[in-house]
């Protein structure tokens, strides 16, 4: 499978990023892929590319480019210590509206390939990635067609940037995957986000997973496997639904 190492130019400097596409000469739909607290690591290139491997060509961007270089970090490892005073200089650096703003040099970027088709965009996101899945759609809305939130956290809170005040500037589909009693999407955060969903007349789905939060990503403790084949299949569907039916040929230049 093929995979790329890449600089993109933000307003905020220079992002290294992934890009994974499938085999052969395309055009394929794009996704851009928001990372979980860990950071790139090697199980979330493998992740993009399953993806990838779905006949995308998916771009996974450095959520933490900002504080320079890091890890890679080993979530059991992390898990074991003092997780804020790990991470948390890490996710200082960065956040829902940061994540939103860099999505314009994302997107820009993906609009010089030739093996992307045009037509609308996916965003997939875990954990903290799916805040920022959320919040790049709605702040692009003409670019997302698709966007899926797995084990996402902290979606509608009392924070300026909580993706929940972005709803109603969302034109793309939402895919919910929500772990069973998630300290970080408890019942009554998922009533205030669904709430805003319906209220902006935003289409959504949301299904719930006999797993922890964390459940998708397999370097973490609390991996199901069996869920996750669950996930990959819901993502998949989702993605192929959505966007494949936009998807066509970019213009000849």
């Amino acid at each position: 499978m093929p995979t790329e190492h890449t600089t993109i130019s933000t307003p905020d400097g220079n992002c290294p990023a992934h890009v994974l596409t499938p085999e052969g000469s395309g055009p394929w739909p794009a996704i851009i892929f928001y990372a979980d607290a860990g950071g790139i690591r090697p199980a979330m290139v493998d992740m993009a590319r399953q993806l990838a491997n779905a006949g995308y060509v998916v771009l996974l961007p450095d959520p933490y480019y900002r504080f320079g270089a890091y890890g890679p970090l080993v979530p059991k490892d992390v898990f074991a210590g003092d997780v804020g005073a790990i991470l948390g200089p890490l996710m200082a650096t960065t956040g829902n509206d940061k994540a939103a703003a860099d999505t314009g040099a994302f997107l820009a970027w993906l609009d010089t390939r030739n093996d992307v088709a045009s037509g609308k965009f996916g965003a997939v996101g875990f954990c903290m990635g799916g805040g920022m899945a959320i919040a790049s759609a709605a702040s692009w809305p003409d670019r997302f067609g698709a966007v899926a939130s797995f084990h996402g956290g902290n979606l509608a809170s009392d924070a300026p940037a909580s993706p929940h005040r972005l709803v109603p500037k969302l034109a793309a589909e939402v895919y919910l995957a929500v772990a069973e009693n998630d300290p970080h999407y408890p019942p009554d955060m998922a009533v205030r986000f669904e709430a805003a969903l319906t209220a902006a007349n935003v289409p959504y789905q949301t299904e719930q997973y006999a797993a922890a939060h964390g459940w998708m990503v397999p370097d973490f403790p609390v991996h199901n496997g069996s869920e996750a084949r669950r996930g990959w299949q819901a993502m998949l569907a989702w993605f192929d639904r959505t966007l494949r039916t936009t998807a066509s040929a970019p213009a000849a230049v």
